[in-house]
C-alpha cells in the first residue's frame, strides 16, 4: 500500500536510494552518542560510513580521518553527515564542496544559513535539521 509524498519526500527517497558513502563528521565512537547510532544504523543498511573526526582513528570497522580533506582521493563521498555545532558548519561545507560532495546534511537541531549558502554555491544539495536515519525509516521503511 502507498503513501502520498510529498515531492520534498519524492526527491529525499531518490537521494537517499542514489547514496553509497557517507562521510559522518563529528562521529564518535562511543555508544549512546548520536552520531554512533545513526552511522551504525546507516551501516547496517549497507551505507559505507567513512568517520570524519581528529579524535578518532576508528570507528565501527572504518579508519578515521581528521578532515574531509584529509579523505583519500578515490574516496567518493555522496552525503556530509554533519554531528557539529552550527558555529562550525561552514567550514565543514567549504570542506564538502572541495571534495566534491553531493549533499550537506546538517543532523536535526543543526542549522547555519551560512553553510547552506557555501554549500548551494558550490552545487550541493542542503538538508538541515532533520536526523538521515528518521528521514530513511520514514521514506525506505526499517528493514
Amino acid at each position: 500500500m502507498g503513501r502520498n509524498l510529498t515531492a520534498e519526500d519524492r526527491e529525499l527517497r531518490a537521494l537517499l536510494g542514489d547514496v553509497e558513502t557517507i562521510a559522518v563528521v563529528g562521529l564518535s565512537s562511543r555508544k549512546g552518542r548520536p552520531s554512533y547510532e545513526v552511522a551504525r544504523y546507516l551501516q547496517r543498511h549497507g551505507y559505507r560510513i567513512v568517520p570524519v573526526n581528529p579524535n578518532e582513528t576508528e570507528v565501527l570497522g572504518e579508519r578515521a580521518y581528521p578532515s574531509l580533506r584529509d579523505l583519500p582521493a578515490d574516496v567518493r563521498i555522496d552525503v556530509v553527515d554533519v554531528f557539529r555545532r552550527a558555529e562550525h558548519t561552514p567550514e565543514v561545507a567549504r570542506d564538502a564542496v572541495a571534495i566534491g560532495a553531493n549533499v550537506l546534511w546538517l543532523q536535526e537541531d543543526i542549522v547555519s544559513e551560512e553553510a547552506a549558502a557555501i554549500a548551494t554555491a558550490g552545487g550541493l544539495d542542503v538538508i538541515m535539521g532533520v536526523c538521515i536515519r528518521n528521514i530513511r525509516e520514514r521514506l525506505l521503511g526499517n528493514d
